[in-house]
C-alpha cells in the first residue's frame, strides 16, 4: 500500500476532472492509501464519487482570488495550486509518498522543497497553448508563466500524457524538455459507474420512439464549439420534409458554473443563435446534468456530435462508444484515436455541411445503422479503454517511480 495523493486546482465537472476521478477510484481499488487536494470543491457541482464518500476530497484555499479584476487568471491558478501544496506538505498528516499533480505544475517546486515524494505530473495539454495573447502586458505576462510552467513541469519524476496527440504537442512546445519521453495514459472509461446508472428501462425506451435524437455533452466554453452542433442540425432540417424534420431534436448538455462568465455569456449566446435560426423548438439546451441524467441522454439518444477541434483526448466519445451511440466527431486531435471512422462512428471537418452530411446518413440509416456502429463502439471501447487495463498501467507507472 502507498500513500498517494492527488493535488488538482479546481474538482467542478470536466474531462480533466473525471479522469483524475477515475484515477483516484483506480489506485483505491489497488489499495492504495489515496486522497484529493483541491481549491475548489463544490458538493453541488461535482462528480457523485467526490461526494458519497468513495473518494476522501480535501478542499483548501477556496477564499484566495479566482482572478484580479477578471485578469490574471493564471496568475491566481497558480497561487491557489501553491496553497494547496503548502497545505498539503506542511501543514496536513497526509505524508504522502507519491503526490500526482496535473494542470499546473507550477506547484512542483513546493511539494519537493516541502516533502520527499515522488512526483507524477499529468499533462492534459500544455496550458501556455489555452490563451490568447492580445496586447504587449498580456504577451510579457504569458512570457514569464509559459517559462514558469515548462521549467516546473520538467521537475517531476514521471510526466504523463492523455493521448499520442498530446504527446506530440508536448515535444513540439516544452522545446527544452525534448530529451523527455512522457508516457501515454489514455483516459479511461469507469464502466461501473455507467452500469450502475443504466436501467432496462432506458434501454427499451429507445425501441419505440419515432424521434431521432442528436446529443451534444461539452462544457459551456466556445473552445468546444458547440455552435458547429446547431449550424449542421440547421442545415440538416433543410434537407428533411416536414414529417421527418418535425421528428429531429438536438440536446445541448454540458457543465454549466454561474461563477465562470463564459458559461452564462456562451449558453445565452447559443440559445439564441437557435432562436434566430427558428429551430430555438428543436433544440434543448441543459445545464450541468446529473449523472443519472448523462446515462440516460447517452442510451436515449441516437448519435453524440462532438465538436471541439484540437481536443487533446475528450472522454464524450468514449461515454457514448460504451452506450453503443454511434458519434461524429471533428478529424483531428483526441478523436483520431478514439473513433474509427466508418466503423464507430464519422469523423468530418468542423464545417457544418459535412456534419450535417453525416448526421443524415444517421437519420436515413435507421435502426440498422446505429446498431452496427454502436455495438462496434462498445466492443472498441471495451477493448482500448476498460477500466482494469487502465488501473494496472496507472498502477504500474505508481510502482515505477517508487522503485525509482
Amino acid at each position: 500500500m502507498v500513500r498517494i495523493v492527488f493535488i488538482h486546482p479546481d474538482l467542478g465537472i470536466g474531462g480533466a476532472e473525471r479522469l483524475i476521478i477515475d484515477a483516484a477510484l483506480a489506485l483505491k481499488s489497488k489499495h492504495h492509501n489515496v486522497n484529493i487536494v483541491t481549491s475548489h470543491h463544490d458538493v453541488n457541482h461535482c462528480f457523485i464519487e467526490t461526494r458519497n464518500g468513495d473518494l476522501n476530497v480535501i478542499s483548501v484555499g477556496d477564499w484566495l482570488p479566482r482572478t484580479l479584476f477578471g485578469k490574471c487568471a493564471a496568475l491566481c491558478a497558480t497561487i491557489r495550486m501553491l496553497w494547496a501544496a503548502f497545505y498539503l506538505t506542511v501543514m496536513s498528516d497526509l505524508a504522502p509518498e507519491v503526490i500526482i499533480c496535473d494542470q499546473i505544475s507550477n506547484a512542483i517546486p513546493i511539494l519537493r522543497w516541502f516533502c520527499k515524494a515522488k512526483i507524477i505530473f499529468y499533462c492534459h495539454f500544455p496550458d501556455m497553448l489555452l490563451t490568447q495573447r492580445k496586447n504587449l502586458m498580456k504577451k510579457l505576462y504569458r512570457k514569464v508563466m509559459d517559462y514558469i510552467e515548462e521549467y516546473t513541469t520538467g521537475k517531476a519524476d514521471l510526466i504523463l500524457v492523455n493521448s499520442q496527440f498530446t504527446k506530440g504537442v508536448f515535444h513540439d512546445t516544452f522545446t527544452s524538455l525534448r530529451i523527455l519521453n512522457p508516457s501515454v495514459l489514455h483516459p479511461s472509461l469507469n464502466t461501473v459507474m455507467f452500469d450502475k446508472l443504466a436501467t432496462k428501462s432506458d434501454k427499451n425506451s429507445t425501441s419505440n420512439k419515432s424521434s431521432t435524437i442528436f446529443l451534444s455533452i461539452n462544457r459551456y466554453e466556445r473552445k468546444k464549439n458547440i455552435a458547429l452542433a446547431i449550424q449542421a442540425f440547421e442545415h440538416l432540417l433543410k434537407k428533411q420534409n416536414q414529417k421527418k424534420c418535425d421528428s429531429l431534436k438536438l440536446v445541448i448538455a454540458g457543465g454549466y458554473d454561474l461563477r465562470v462568465p463564459e458559461n452564462v455569456e456562451y449558453h445565452s449566446e447559443l440559445k439564441t443563435m437557435a432562436e434566430k435560426a427558428g429551430i430555438g423548438s428543436q433544440v434543448e439546451f441543459l445545464q450541468s446534468p446529473s449523472d443519472q441524467t448523462k446515462v440516460e441522454l447517452l442510451q436515449t439518444s441516437d448519435c453524440l456530435l462532438y465538436t471541439p477541434s484540437g481536443e487533446h483526448f475528450g472522454i464524450v466519445p468514449i461515454e457514448a462508444m460504451y452506450n453503443e451511440l454511434p458519434v461524429i466527431a471533428v478529424n483531428d486531435g483526441g478523436p483520431l484515436e478514439t473513433v474509427v471512422d466508418g466503423e464507430t462512428g464519422f469523423l468530418k471537418r468542423p464545417d457544418p455541411v459535412e456534419f450535417a452530411e453525416a448526421m443524415n446518413l444517421i437519420v436515413e440509416g435507421g435502426s440498422e445503422l446505429k446498431n452496427e456502429l454502436g455495438k462496434n463502439g462498445r466492443r472498441r471501447v471495451l477493448n482500448n479503454f476498460a477500466f482494469n487495463a487502465f488501473a494496472n498501467k496507472l498502477n504500474g507507472y505508481v510502482d515505477k517511480v517508487m522503485e525509482g
